[in-house]
């Protein structure tokens, strides 16, 4: 059995991955087995609250790890997560079966003025230090899949959609 896909959504924090992510699923949803992985319910469900380099390397570990179970049991994995270096998204690849890669690209700006959880406004004032774009870098992918910006880019949907339902798969029985 072939597995399915997984696609990592990276960009700053407020770039519009999570929202980008759930209008793919919108689209997939109706055709095929399809989950959506966000880094902030996820940091909730394991209670992975630290966010030193380590602890993020931990972490982004243990997503690319359930995103690639997901897969290889025939779904397609949206997977909304920063992921600031590259090797994050680099070992992400290595382990699912199919890997898309979609840089939101936001400028910095745009992502503090929408900002919904005035993240940008602590790290500005050393509330959040290890915040990625301001405190730690973002790598940005270099030869990403798909690139989409400001968050709501509806061609990048199609895209993504496309490049998603073109890519050979099978399912498990009973789904």
């Amino acid at each position: 059995m072939m597995g399915g896909t997984v696609v990592w959504f990276t960009g700053l924090p407020a770039s519009g991955k999570t929202s980008l992510a759930e209008l793919v699923r919108d689209q997939l949803a109706p055709r095929t087995r399809c989950v959506l992985l966000d880094s902030d319910t996820l940091h909730e469900v394991l209670g992975e609250h630290a966010y030193s380099e380590l602890d993020r390397t931990r972490f982004y570990d243990k997503l690319a790890r359930l995103a690639a179970l997901l897969a290889n049991q025939g779904h397609i994995v949206l997977v909304a997560a920063t992921a600031p270096q590259a090797a994050h998204r680099a070992y992400a690849r290595t382990e699912a079966p199919s890997f898309i890669e979609v840089h939101v690209r936001t400028p910095l700006a745009l992502c503090e003025a929408r900002d919904p959880k005035g993240l940008y406004a602590r790290a500005r004032t050393g509330g959040a230090p290890t915040l990625p774009g301001i405190g730690v870098p973002y790598e940005p992918p270099t030869d990403p899949e798909v690139i989409a910006e400001n968050g709501h880019d509806l061609l990048a949907v199609d895209r993504i959609v496309r490049l998603v339902t073109a890519r050979p798969r099978m399912f498990a029985s009973g789904g």
